[in-house]
Parts: C-alpha cells; sequence; structure tokens
C-alpha cells in the first residue's frame, strides 16, 4: 500500500507512435479497453460497443464545459512575437469609448517577459493590455475589443485551440482540431482542455443508449490549464492540486440521487465529471446541487460514494489523473492494463482511445 503513495510506483514507459496526434476517424471508432475491476478481467472493444456495458436504469453522467480557442498569437510594441494563453474565459467589464474591454489570467510566451502597461496586438479587432505581473509566470490582462463585436466571435476569429503540449501543430491548430477536440454535447464556455472520455460520444450513439433506458444528465467542470501541471513531489500525497470551477443543477442533482435510491450504476464520463460528483457529494453520498472551486484530489485509499463505473481516455505517467483511475481500481491492477494496451498498439492521451473501468 505505500508504494502506492511514491510517484515512481505510477511510472511506465510509452513509445511515441502510441501517442495520438489526430482523432480516430470517427469518434466512436475509437477502440475501448474494458476493465472489470471485480473479475480483474481485460476485454478488447469498440467504443460504440460501450452500449452493451450500460443497463438500463443506470445513469451516464457527462461533462457539459466547452473549451474556448484561448490561445493567441500576436505582436509586441516591439513587433516581436508573443503567445497569449488565456487560462480562463475572460470577464466582460464596461466598455470605454470605441472598445469593449474584458479581463483574464494568462500565460505569455515571448523572448521578453512583457512589463505592466505593455501593449499586445492580436488581431485588427483585438489587443491586450499587461497589468500586473503574478506567481508562478502568470499575468494580468486586459483585452480591447472593438465595440459591437462578440467577445465569443473574437475569440473564434483569432483564438486557437488549445491542444495539450504532446499533440503536435507545426503549422497551428486546424478545422479538424475545433470540431474534435469538443465533445458533442459542450454548452458552457470555460475550459482550455477538453474532458477527453467525452469526445467518443456522438448524439446518435447517446440517442441510442437513452433508447435502452439508460439516464443522462450533465454537470459542469471547466478544465484548468493546471491539468498538465505534472507532480513533483516523490510523495503524491504532498502534492498541491490545482483548483477548478464545479456546478451541478438542481436537476442534475435530483436525478443522480434518485437513480442512486433505485440502485442504478453511476457512470462517470472522464475523471472530471469523477473529481466534480465526489466533491459534491455528502458524506452519505447525496449530491447538492451548487457551484464551488475544486480541488478535490483522489488517490489510492480513497472512498467513493458516488460513482460505481468510470469512462477515461489513457493517462500521463505520474500524474494526478493516473492516481485517481488506480484509486478506483487499484494501481497494479491499472498499469498491468496500460502494459496490454501498449503492447496490442491503443492510442494514448487526448485524441487517443478509451477505457471503461466497471464493477
Amino acid at each position: 500500500m505505500q508504494q502506492d503513495f511514491s510517484l515512481k510506483a505510477y511510472h511506465y514507459t510509452l513509445p511515441p507512435e502510441n501517442i495520438a496526434q489526430h482523432p480516430a476517424d470517427a469518434r466512436e471508432n475509437s477502440r475501448l479497453l474494458v476493465l472489470n475491476k471485480t473479475q480483474q478481467e481485460l476485454v478488447h472493444n469498440k467504443f460504440y460497443q460501450i452500449i452493451d456495458l450500460i443497463n438500463p436504469g443506470d445513469l451516464l453522467v457527462l461533462n457539459n464545459t466547452k473549451v474556448f480557442p484561448a490561445r493567441l498569437l500576436g505582436k509586441k510594441e516591439t513587433g516581436g512575437k508573443v503567445e497569449v494563453f488565456l487560462l480562463s474565459y475572460p470577464m466582460e467589464h464596461e466598455a470605454a469609448g470605441d472598445m469593449q474591454h474584458a479581463s483574464a489570467t494568462a500565460l505569455i510566451k515571448s523572448s521578453k517577459r512583457p512589463k505592466p502597461g505593455s501593449r499586445l496586438s492580436l488581431g485588427p479587432d483585438l489587443s491586450a493590455s499587461v497589468i500586473e505581473l503574478l506567481d508562478d509566470g502568470k499575468v494580468k490582462i486586459d483585452l480591447h475589443y472593438t465595440k459591437g463585436l462578440n467577445l465569443t466571435d473574437i475569440l473564434n476569429t483569432y483564438g486557437q485551440v488549445p491542444l495539450p503540449p504532446y499533440i503536435s501543430r507545426t503549422e497551428g491548430t486546424n478545422e479538424e482540431d475545433r470540431k474534435r477536440y469538443q465533445t458533442v454535447y459542450a454548452s458552457s464556455p470555460g475550459a482550455v482542455a477538453a474532458p477527453t472520455a467525452g469526445l467518443h460520444f456522438t448524439r446518435e450513439l447517446l440517442d441510442k443508449i437513452r433508447g435502452k433506458g439508460v439516464g443522462t444528465t450533465e454537470i459542469t467542470l471547466h478544465v484548468g490549464h493546471g491539468t498538465f501541471a505534472p507532480v513533483r513531489c516523490e510523495e503524491i500525497r504532498n502534492h498541491d492540486i490545482h483548483a477548478e470551477y464545479v456546478s451541478v443543477s438542481q436537476t442534475s442533482a435530483d436525478t443522480i440521487n434518485a437513480v442512486r435510491k433505485r440502485g442504478g450504476k453511476i457512470w462517470a464520463v472522464g475523471t472530471t465529471t469523477v473529481r466534480t460528483l465526489e466533491y459534491m457529494a455528502g458524506d452519505n453520498g447525496e449530491i447538492r446541487a451548487g457551484s464551488d472551486w475544486c480541488k478535490l484530489y483522489i488517490v489510492p485509499g480513497f472512498e467513493f460514494t458516488v460513482v460505481d463505473n468510470l469512462i477515461t481516455n489513457f493517462h500521463l505517467p505520474e500524474s494526478s489523473l493516473l492516481f485517481l483511475v488506480s484509486a478506483l481500481c487499484g494501481r497494479e491492477t491499472l498499469l498491468k492494463a496500460y502494459a496490454e494496451a501498449i503492447q496490442t498498439g491503443y492510442r494514448f492521451y487526448s485524441y487517443g482511445d478509451a477505457m471503461a473501468v466497471i464493477s
């Protein structure tokens, strides 16, 4: 058990060719590795076969967060190149003169860090002012855009999809990324990374699942840049996990609680959904409605009170997401499953294949 808290115990070697650079030809055609943690059994499927695993009366819980184009490319006043990575969806505030304004926290990549007061040109209708330098390389900025324009439209025009660093795009993101690095049910803008387990679902597949008598409901967790932060503590319990905004409606809370009361199983689509549900649960497992900042850190030994089964992707070595899945099915069991997935050519990470951990 003590080894479960050692960072090195979560290392595995992944050949570069197993890192998916593009999505599958169709969302539901991804492969699906099914791990039955009760029977200690692995089964190889296609993702569309997930419908055969979910029983009438069960509930799929989906994270409806929407990835916004958080990466903006531009120039400093000196003419040097600059990249602005927005860490949260900008908050609009009062317009002044011919411009509208929105504040945000960002990371700025350039040859030299801009000073407070610096102006950055990000497009014909968009610029930014550096307001304050913050800790950990973060910067507080104000975005300025032409009055009468819509902020979402502005970001869609000038922003790029914030793909993870392990996906290479030498000429920037493309139209495929805009469509496929987003779940089909995304509706609440605020994430800088996709809840990738949900990328495998199509509207048609969800309709078939509902037609079988399976319920669906939605929660929100806006995936933050901290999801890519490496764990640097050898004793993983000492890691300070990032906070992410979560929200659960009264309707969703009532639906989840009713299914649990009837004895149906709760299927969490993604680790983000797991964090939200377990964070918003009381000691008796009853979900409360509301919104908050979630810093729930799940490692082996955690007692799950809501989630029965998990649909997820394959996660980076020594990552907090790997710890979370290990807490559900056991570290050694998970790493054996990963070893078989690597050996049999599964595609890993955001655009990769899926895994179902069932009981």
